[in-house]
């Protein structure tokens, strides 16, 4: 039996257990105080102590307006951008460790994932599949960010959720790469949905081997494609650059060189 002096600890722990097993995420507003307390079946004080021991731990920030999961990751995440932000190496790197990640996070999931893991599963791969009747780009984009995300939690490892979703908020803000210039690339869109689909599918399965060449094949492809993106645009530069060329030239030679 919990003593009421230690109510407040046992609130905190069961709030920061939720924020670890990725029930509570970043950003995320809880309930008012008065709602939650009910919920919890605690009374309010008790509540707002555990607030205030989530809070000293920078797991939560409370203000006026609520009570908001902490953007905990932001200080990882920060300097990331900072460092690897515009450095073709650093993309390279990025999707081989990715391969890597994925495949396994994939074959976990098909031995792992819960019914309520699989519903969530389809329930995104019908999402992305109506984003991509419509073409709209920026719905399936959200979608396979969010389906990625939810193999990551069906392998249930909590430090590959944890340490995929600073890589997610990387991808958002595209610094390792743009997901919409992907996605706008001729063909490339019905590939992706295919590939999404077959790693869902292995894992509903339940067939890590096929789950783990699924994931491994399309971080592959979308490297590929990312590598094609950037040699025709480097391409573009050079062509612009040389039609320009005649900008650095003295007027002199550029005289005596019409025809």
């Amino acid at each position: 039996m919990i003593r009421p002096d230690k109510l407040g600890d046992a609130i905190a722990e069961h709030i920061e257990k939720l924020i670890l097993e990725g029930v509570l995420r970043p950003g995320e507003k809880l309930a008012p105080e008065r709602e939650l307390a009910l919920k919890l079946d605690v009374s309010r004080p008790s509540l707002r102590e555990a607030m205030e021991k989530l809070q000293s731990k920078g797991l939560v920030e409370t203000s006026k307006a609520g009570t908001v999961v902490a953007q905990f990751l932001a200080p990882l995440s920060r300097p990331l951008a900072e460092l690897f932000g515009d450095k073709p190496r650093v993309t390279a790197d990025y999707f081989e460790y990715r391969r890597i990640i994925e495949g396994q996070a994939a074959a976990l999931a098909a031995l792992r994932a819960t019914d309520v893991d699989r519903a969530a599963l389809k329930a995104c791969c019908e999402r992305m599949q109506k984003a991509h009747e419509i073409e709209d780009p920026t719905q399936e984009a959200a979608a396979d960010a969010d389906l990625h995300q939810l193999v990551y939690e069906s392998a249930h490892n909590v430090v590959l959720a944890h340490v995929m979703r600073v890589f997610s908020e990387l991808l958002k803000n595209d610094v390792l790469y743009n997901r919409h210039q992907l996605y706008r690339r001729f063909g490339v869109r019905d590939q992706l949905l295919k590939q999404h689909l077959a790693i869902a599918a292995e894992i509903l399965r339940g067939d890590p081997k096929a789950a783990e060449k699924a994931a491994s094949d399309h971080i592959h492809f979308t490297f590929q494609t990312i590598e094609d993106i950037r040699r025709d645009e480097e391409r573009v530069e050079v062509s612009l650059r040389r039609v320009s060329r005649s900008d650095l030239l003295a007027d002199s030679e550029n005289t005596g060189r019409a025809v």
